[in-house]
């Protein structure tokens, strides 16, 4: 089994909802379990700043699935949840982005490993950080390094423990 980290975001409708039902169906999924789970946070939009805030979080998975499967399974949710992608970075019911899975860099067409703009994000390594505080992250910094510097940069307010 291997380890691999998700980003989770919500920012239409009932966004705690959408965020517990996708962590629901992750657990559901043959080949994934849902290991443990960041607190959600409140944060704002990032890129198309003209749209509601965002509820944010990241979980750890154990998969027997290869990469590329856990996308297509991440993408599956996602539809089932209700997603339309209309714009780049505009609102969604929600949103699962593959982070990290184990320490493998890849870039296909269709996937980029590790993620390749989540050092920018409190969204992302805020929540991050919670899990996997000392995992080196980006050009020698840690999760928990870079959570610390872009949380005095972003908005992001923690809201409850998952």
């Amino acid at each position: 089994m291997k380890k691999a980290y998700v980003g989770i975001g919500s920012n239409m409708g009932d966004k705690k909802a959408y965020i517990d039902k996708s962590m629901a169906l992750l657990n559901k999924k043959p080949g994934i379990g849902l290991l443990r789970a960041a607190s959600v946070y409140r944060t704002a939009p990032v890129g198309k700043t003209d749209q509601d805030w965002f509820l944010n979080t990241v979980v750890e998975l154990e998969v027997s699935l290869r990469p590329e499967e856990l996308l297509a399974e991440l993408q599956q949710i996602e539809e089932v949840l209700g997603r339309v992608r209309r714009s780049r970075w505009g609102p969604r019911t929600i949103d699962l982005d593959l982070l990290l899975y184990e320490n493998l860099a890849i870039k296909t067409p269709k996937l980029v490993l590790p993620h390749p703009r989540m050092h920018q994000r409190a969204f992302v390594m805020v929540p991050l950080a919670e899990l996997i505080p000392d995992r080196i992250i980006h050009k020698g910094f840690t999760a928990g390094e870079l959570a610390e510097k872009l949380m005095l940069e972003q908005e992001i307010e923690r809201l409850s423990d998952n």
